[in-house]
């Protein structure tokens, strides 16, 4: 009997060895995650709660931190995204690359309804590791989701980054939820507090900032990363928490604090209006009006929303960030020179041909594309020449900036010519998830990929010197060439090195702007 004993013994301890490698204890809670089943080198932990439920009474407040605890928890499934509704309208996204919205599997991406895989309890966050990272020092590259701040999540197929840590085996990712919509921007008379999307990813990175090194990250070495709606957010937190920033960089992959507001509702009609139209007509009682709305379901109101917006119906509905002075601000030039701006390298970037995702979806004649000169027009006005006054702004308040342009047109990320490097598409280098839908790629775009991926760590692992010591320079205001730009993905080349009057002359009225480079 004794041979039979010991066999089980041995077999049974490297499971328990295992196991024991897959559960992390934080400050809130016993986490178990798993090996990723594709890449089996890396460790994730799927969802980890940040805060309190938003649920109830504490609907439309800001996020509560979570008090300690020794729980056990399973983090093995993704947790549901934050309320969002699904657009029944034709566009790039829903119609023809779908992987950029959140997916449970079964998801309608055009449905005109609440999201199946969204819910109020949402605020959690998941963490990629490597699997022997326990008791490593790596640093951390928090992402911050995009969507117009009215979608996005953490299981968005392309945003996914295990193939990436799996590769590098030397860094951290950790993607959050956030609030987004009337839900995290609700603008309510009756609140305080109305950028509640922001409060929430301030919540995540203290969450992170206080337990990483449990999972092997660096808590000095945390770079703020988002795209679109998470890039701008980005922006923003250099300016609210510019004394107490956190992260030591930042990353602003299309989209900074300079975009113009959509929300410049400061008499909060847009609730009330909303509010009326779910049986809470209080309009000269914001504290029963709030109340009132907390009793109805959030599929009623998301739907309701979602369906007035689709229907193109008037007066429009807006809830998106707005300037409260507090977390977001009116001028951002303003406060740059003003020293109030955190002092923190940052990198910043645009796709070539930005705005074609973004642009009336030409859903009868999809092979001609959208009209380019318009496409070129928004590309400019909401997105490049943005991204160029920003970098004239932070080098004017002496904080250091690198730029980047992706114009990587690949026919497995844009199934069209005409999409070329389009709003988003260069996610798909940084993650690396580019050969996971239509085709495994070309030589030349797994090399963007990598290059892309290796300047990125770069720069997490160094934000002052990493990205110079590659040969990738700082942007600077030099004389009549608009200073230095990398294009990555263009002419054949993984990487070149561009003037900043080559990709955004046109801002000043120096050229045409080209956005097939």
């Amino acid at each position: 009997m004794i041979l039979p004993v010991l066999l089980l013994a041995a077999l049974v301890a490297p499971a328990a060895a295992s196991n024991g490698h897959l559960t992390v204890q934080t400050r809130t809670g016993i986490f178990t995650g798993l090996l990723n089943p594709e890449f089996p080198s890396v460790r994730e932990f799927r969802s980890i709660p940040y805060a309190q439920p938003p649920v109830a009474s504490r609907r439309w407040l800001p996020p509560a931190p979570l008090p300690s605890s020794n729980q056990s928890h399973y983090a093995t499934s993704f947790p549901p995204a934050c309320s969002q509704y699904v657009s029944s309208k034709s566009t790039v996204f829903g119609n023809i690359v779908p992987e950029f919205f959140i997916w449970d599997g079964n998801e309608n991406s055009t449905a005109g309804l609440m999201a199946q895989a969204s819910s109020e309890d949402c605020l959690q966050l998941a963490v990629w590791t490597p699997a022997n990272a326990s008791t490593s020092n790596l640093p951390v590259l928090l992402f911050m989701t995009g969507g117009a701040f009215k979608t996005g999540g953490i299981n968005v197929p392309y945003q996914l980054p295990a193939s990436w840590v799996s590769r590098t085996q030397s860094h951290i990712v950790v993607t959050i939820n956030y609030r987004v919509n009337i839900m995290g921007f609700p603008n309510a008379a009756g609140l305080d507090d109305q950028n509640l999307g922001i409060l929430d990813q301030r919540a995540a990175l203290e969450w992170v900032h206080e337990n990483i090194h449990h999972f092997g990250g660096d808590p000095a070495a945390i770079t703020l990363w988002g795209q679109s709606a998470g890039s701008i957010s980005t922006d923003f937190h250099t300016y609210a928490w510019h004394d107490n920033l956190i992260a030591r960089a930042t990353f602003s992959q299309s989209g900074t604090a300079l975009k113009p507001l959509d929300n410049k509702d400061h008499t909060h009609t847009n609730f009330t209006f909303v509010a009326k139209h779910m049986g809470c007509d209080f309009p000269h009682n914001p504290a029963a009006e709030l109340d009132c709305m907390r009793q109805v379901s959030v599929n009623r109101i998301e739907n309701f929303v979602g369906q007035y917006l689709d229907a193109g119906s008037t007066p429009s509905l807006v809830f998106t960030p707005i300037a409260d002075e507090k977390i977001i601000f009116s001028d951002y030039p303003a406060r740059a020179a003003q020293g109030l701006i955190a002092n923190t390298p940052a990198i910043m970037s645009n796709c070539a041909n930005e705005a074609v995702a973004l642009y009336p979806f030409p859903s009868t004649n999809v092979t001609a594309g959208p009209w380019q000169p318009g496409v070129n027009a928004v590309t400019l006005k909401d997105w490049l020449c943005v991204t160029a006054n920003t970098s004239i702004v932070r080098h004017n308040a002496g904080r250091k900036t690198y730029r980047y342009q992706y114009a990587g047109n690949f026919s497995n990320v844009s199934p069209f010519h005409w999409m070329g490097a389009y709003h988003s598409s260069d996610l798909t280098m940084n993650f690396g998830t580019y050969p996971d839908f239509r085709g495994v790629g070309t030589p030349l775009e797994k090399r963007t990929s990598e290059v892309m991926q290796d300047y990125l760590l770069a720069f997490a692992r160094d934000p002052v010197q990493g990205l110079e010591r590659m040969g990738w320079q700082a942007f600077e205001l030099n004389a009549g060439d608009g200073g230095f730009i990398k294009r990555f993905g263009a002419d054949g080349l993984a990487e070149q090195d561009v003037t900043g009057m080559e990709v955004q002359g046109a801002c000043w009225g120096e050229g045409t702007y080209d956005p097939f480079p």
